[in-house]
Formats: C-alpha cells, structure tokens, sequence
C-alpha cells in the first residue's frame, strides 16, 4: 500500500530516546553579551586593566612553570595561550586564566614520574573531560565539594609550594627531586652546607618587599607614616607625596621586585643562579606547533592524573569565578560554559608546549581592581604578555631563581588560609577530620590521593546523613479502627543506604495481621534499590497471605513506580491516594 501511514500510538522511539538524553549545554562565550552596548570608555578600561594584569602575569608564568619542573617559556605560552581563549570564549566576564600555584605540585609530580610528554597528553585528556563536563551541565556539581576538604588541599599545596621554593631561595645546588614531601626535605637537609647568602638575601628581600607593597597598596601612605619618626611624617602629608604614592603603588609588585633585585644583582655581580643560567634564557619567538605522542598505553596509565587536573582545574577556576562574582557588578558566571573554556584552553595549549590552566585568583581580582568590565580585558593581557615576549625576552635571562622563589613564597602565603586552622575548636569533629585529612595528606602523601580520600570521605558522610533523614514510624493499633491491620508510616528519601530500614517490617508484624498499611505522604523520594526492597516486602507480605496498601504516594515515588512496573505488581486497588481511602478499600473486602 502506497497511502499514508496510520499513526502511531504513543511516543517514537526517538522521542522517548530524546527524554533521556540530558540536555546539553548551548555553547554561547559571555564576550557575545558584554559586547551589547560596548563603547569607547569601556574599552579604554579594558585595555588598561589587560596591560596591567599582563604585566602581573610575567613574573607568575615564569615561576609556576620552574617550580613545576618545566622551562619557563612553557608558563607564558600558557599565560598567553590559555589567557586568550578563556577570556574569549569562557562563561565570566572578568576572569582571567593562565598557568596557576594550584596546579605546581600536581604537574610537579606527573613530570618526575611520567615526563614531559606524558603531562601534556594528560592535559590534553583533562581538557577534553572538563569540555565533556559542561557539555553536559555539571558545572554546578563542583560547588557540592565540601568547603572543609578545599580548605584542607589547598593549605597543603602552599605548604608543598613553599617547601619547593626552599632549595632555589637558598641557592642550593640540587639536582631532580622526587615531589613527595620527605624527599623534599632530605635534599634539603644534605646539601644546607651549601647555602648561598646572596640568594638567601634577594629571596627575603623580594618576600618582605612583596608582602610591604601590598599594605602600601593597600593603605596608600599609612605604612610609612606609622614608620616614620614623628617630625618628619609631615612630608607625607602634603597632596603632590600622597598622589605620588598612590601612582607608585599601582605598579604591581612582583615587577617591582623582579626589576629592582634583578637590576641589584646585576650591578653587584652577584654570584647567584639567574634564569639564563639554568635555562639559557627565554625564546624571542613564538611558540611552535607540536603534536603529542599519543599511545593508548600512555593514555591507561595517565588515568589518575588527568582525572585529578581535570578537578583541580574545575575546583579552582569556578571558586575563582565566584570570587569575581562576589566583587563585581557584571551579571554572574555561567559555570558550564567557563569549564568548556577552560577545556579547550587546555586541549590546545599543550600543542604548543603548554602545561594546565585555570582560572586565577590572583590576576582576576587583579583584573577587576584595575576596573576591568569585559572579556577584552583578558584578550589584552593575553596580548600584551606576547608583545613583552617578542620584545624583551633576552631581559628574563638575568631574573635570579632566588627572586622568583621569593614570589612563589609570597603566593603560598597568600594562598594558605591559616585562619581556618585557628578556628578549627568552633568546626564539628567530622569538620576537623575532613581538614586536617585533607591538609595531611596532600603535604605527606600526595594530592591526588587526598583528593580521593576527601571526595570519598565526603560521600560516605553525605550518604550515612541523608540515611539518617529516613525514618519508619509503626503506628499503635489503637490509632485505627481495624485490629488485624498494622500501619506504618515513612518519612524521608527510601534509598539504598536506608532500606535495612523497610526490609525488617515484615518480620515485625503481629500475628494475625491480614493487612499492611504504608503511609507514604511524607516519602519525599525512592531509588531502584527502594523499589526493589517494596518489590521482595509485597512478594513475601503475598507468600503470607497479608495485603499491602500504600496510600498518598507522593508525585516522584508515584512515577518510579511506575517506570518500575510495580503499580502493576501490587495493584492499582492498593495504590489509594490517602489513609482514609486505604481503610475505605479494606473494609470493601480483599483485593
């Protein structure tokens, strides 16, 4: 028969396949929005906030990436690389991306173990997870991780940090450590004799100055003021000194600190280790394109790390966001869309060399003091990075390895929320546990293995809690009219961490019982395994001649049921709608 087909009853096949499919995200960067309505005054902003943060970015780059066991050039390309595609296509307005402190004892640890080529397949990986996980909106799931278990890892990385910083502050002459915190701390202790004092000076010096800067900008004045002997503050009090210090102090520290002690110790000769020495210096050109040498055995074995750059980097770039959000006025982050930005910022950065990235609180908030209001910001920092690469490269070879490690230093320590250790007499006892875990065992074991433990730890805790939620209430016979019948009441989510809960009831009941009575008007949700337990208690209340009614299922419970089959199990007569209609069914006989 060439007519037209008669209808179909119900839903295709592909429709019923469409309403299990999650929906995806729409890819949509918020440079598309803030662009509506942007004008020259916002751009002049802009641009003057990305030099800013560009320049603040230099020091850091090159920092992360020898603390991270890379050459120095791999940290601005990423700074650069990175930066730029964030910024374009990512989900905030004002976050700024790049190589970050988090990532230094992670990335540390794959380079020793795995090398180089392996740490960029397994950012590339990372990248594609995190692309997947906004794809698939679950950009909001990484705000579920417990705030105790974030405080815990990441005060243990500041302490990692620092601690790698030691041999390069002191100058030691110490060849490839192993990341694990021990070693760390033996190749310390054995090559002490060889402490260089001018290192040892140009570290505390940039330490103190970077920390001494911050007040100044701060409280513009009031530093030096409260130092100063009291006859001569009154040369702070004139106007032309209190704006000169507030042009002074807009100039971002860690470049103050690299051009003063490098400058000092070139004029002194010092004998101190600088970037040239080790590295040979920067490349005054841009990076080449690379192409990975992928493997699958490669890929098996980078399992673990990638997964954990992959979190790390999710973690951190949207607490990040929601830092920004809390010191903006620009509409808030989308969080699926910031972690596809951030995923194929990490796919392609590692073809040319890149190490991970994520997104930076440091520069951020940095981006938004220098009034930044758009994307633009971010995609002229990440510009004016590469123009001070193609023009002043040559000038990185004479930074010393002491003033980085000093700056480093200065990153840990803001890093560290050591008020969190203070307060930990206020915290619960689960509280301190999951802390100091956290903090104990990203310092002596490893980070990847306390993130583990701490996101387990936590699901056990969240399941035993939400298992604690479920309660069975029996009700006395003497609430009802009906002696031979038991009734029993639930409350809370039935799933699989509470069925032990359900599965005893049928051995509680009274001789003589002929009926079961579950009052569900309080059951706010079940799982498969709370199905199954209703499923195995009405096979057995059956097998024993004793009925079972449920009454006022709720609308989720309902349709599970459903889905399940086991409306049809127990029998559209015994699913009453509440307790009056249940002991209305029972009294008009069995059913």
């Amino acid at each position: 028969m060439n007519g037209p087909r008669p209808a179909e009853d119900g839903p295709t096949l592909s429709a019923r396949l469409r309403a299990w499919v999650p929906e995806l995200h729409r890819f949509r960067p918020r440079l598309l929005d803030d662009l509506r309505g942007y004008d020259r005054q916002r751009f002049a902003a802009d641009c003057g906030a990305g030099i800013t943060v560009g320049i603040v970015a230099l020091p850091l780059a090159m920092a992360f990436a020898i603390a991270s066991g890379v050459k120095p050039e791999q940290g601005i390309f990423t700074a650069i690389i990175a930066g730029f595609l964030i910024s374009a296509l990512g989900g905030s307005s004002v976050q700024i991306g790049g190589p970050a402190g988090a990532f230094i004892v992670i990335v540390y640890g794959i380079v020793q173990r795995y090398g180089v080529a392996n740490l960029l397949i397994a950012t590339v990986l990372a990248g594609i997870l995190l692309l997947a996980l906004g794809w698939f909106k679950l950009g909001a799931l990484v705000r579920y991780i417990p705030v105790s278990i974030v405080v815990g890892f990441t005060n243990g990385i500041a302490v990692l940090i620092a601690l790698s910083q030691i041999k390069d502050l002191l100058g030691l002459k110490v060849g490839k450590v192993s990341a694990d915190f021990f070693a760390q701390a033996q190749a310390i202790r054995v090559h002490i004799d060889d402490l260089n004092p001018y290192a040892l000076g140009l570290g505390l010096l940039c330490f103190f100055g970077l920390m001494f800067w911050a007040r100044m900008a701060a409280f513009p004045g009031r530093v030096l003021h409260d130092a100063m002997p009291w006859h001569e503050r009154a040369v702070l009090s004139s106007a032309p000194t209190r704006r000169a210090l507030r042009i002074a102090t807009r100039v971002p520290g860690p470049i103050v600190a690299l051009v003063t002690l490098s400058a000092l110790a070139v004029l002194a000769k010092l004998p101190v280790e600088t970037i040239g020495d080790r590295f040979g210096g920067i490349p005054q050109t841009l990076p080449a394109f690379v192409w990975p040498d992928f493997d699958w055995d490669s890929v098996q074995r980078l399992f673990v790390p990638t997964v954990t750059i992959a979190l790390l980097g999710a973690v951190e770039s949207l607490l990040c966001a929601r830092v920004a959000d809390g010191m903006s006025t620009r509409r808030r982050h989308d969080p699926n869309q910031e972690l596809m930005a951030q995923g194929i910022a990490n796919i392609v950065c590692p073809f040319f060399g890149g190490i991970p990235a994520t997104g930076t609180i440091a520069r951020t908030v940095t981006n938004l003091r220098a009034g930044a209001t758009s994307p633009i910001a971010g995609i002229v920092h990440a510009a004016a990075l590469l123009a001070i690469v193609l023009v002043a490269a040559p000038l990185a070879a004479s930074v010393p390895l002491a003033v980085l490690a000093g700056v480093l230093l200065f990153v840990a320590w803001n890093m560290a929320d050591w008020r969190e250790f203070t307060r930990l007499a206020v915290f619960s006892l689960e509280q301190r546990a999951k802390v100091l875990a956290a903090f104990l065992l990203t310092v002596l074991v490893d980070l990847t293995v306390a993130m583990e433990v701490g996101l387990a730890a936590a699901c056990v805790v969240f399941v035993y809690r939400m298992s604690t939620l479920f309660r069975v209430e029996r009700e006395p016979p003497s609430a009802h009219a009906l002696a031979d019948v038991a009734v029993v009441r639930l409350y809370g989510p039935l799933f699989f961490a509470a069925v032990a809960k359900v599965e005893t009831l049928v051995d509680e009941l009274p001789p003589g019982t002929t009926a079961l009575v579950i009052d569900a008007h309080q059951l706010v949700s079940i799982d498969a395994s709370g199905l199954d337990a209703l499923e195995s208690m009405h096979r057995t209340l059956e097998r024993n001649n004793v009925r079972l009614v449920v009454a006022g299922l709720n609308e989720q419970p309902l349709e599970a049921l459903r889905r399940w089959g086991l409306d049809s199990v127990i029998g559209a007569a015994n699913l009453v709608p509440d307790r009056a209609a249940a002991f209305a069914a029972l009294s008009s006989g069995p059913k």
